[in-house]
């Protein structure tokens, strides 16, 4: 499982949690420990509190994510992976430093001078414990709602 957090045109956070073969819909239903840099998604058809999926589809059909980034979480000012959660406002710290310094080399401008911008799914307690999950996943949206109709990969948007 893990947790949406990231920066949302309107300032709220989004909180979910999470966990293939395509569908008739051109999706492919991925677990969140598989995603890969520069997979493209669909938003979840039911926000829910735990889901244990995201829907993949190929970057050229409409979608609204594309992860860009994996980072692992470590201690602040340090190289060590903590055992114990560290908790969610540590998290978020982490993922928005992460993400934003990311986000450039993937997309090809700093975040604050995109069109688009970043959100982020995070460890959740529970797969932090059970499955040893350290890594956020970074992913560009836009500021709109609108989908993405291509790889934002390089585009400088």
């Amino acid at each position: 499982m893990r947790v949406w957090g990231g920066l949302l045109a309107a300032g709220a956070v989004l909180v979910l949690s999470s966990c293939s073969l395509f569908d008739r819909d051109g999706t492919d239903q991925v677990s969140v420990f598989d995603v890969e840099v520069g997979d493209c998604f669909t938003a979840p058809k039911e926000i829910t509190t735990t889901f244990t999926s995201l829907d993949r589809v190929e970057c050229d059909v409409p979608h609204e994510q594309e992860a860009y980034a994996l980072a692992t979480y470590t201690e602040p000012g340090t190289e060590t992976t903590p055992d114990t959660f560290p908790g969610e406002a540590a998290l978020k710290s982490f993922a928005d430093g992460a993400c934003a310094q990311e986000y450039a080399d993937y997309v090809g401008v700093d975040y604050r001078d995109s069109e688009l911008f970043f959100t982020y799914l995070l460890p959740s307690p529970r797969s932090w414990e059970q499955d040893e999950d350290r890594t956020t996943l970074c992913f560009v949206t836009t500021t709109d709602g609108a989908q993405l109709t291509r790889s934002v990969q390089g585009t400088e948007w």
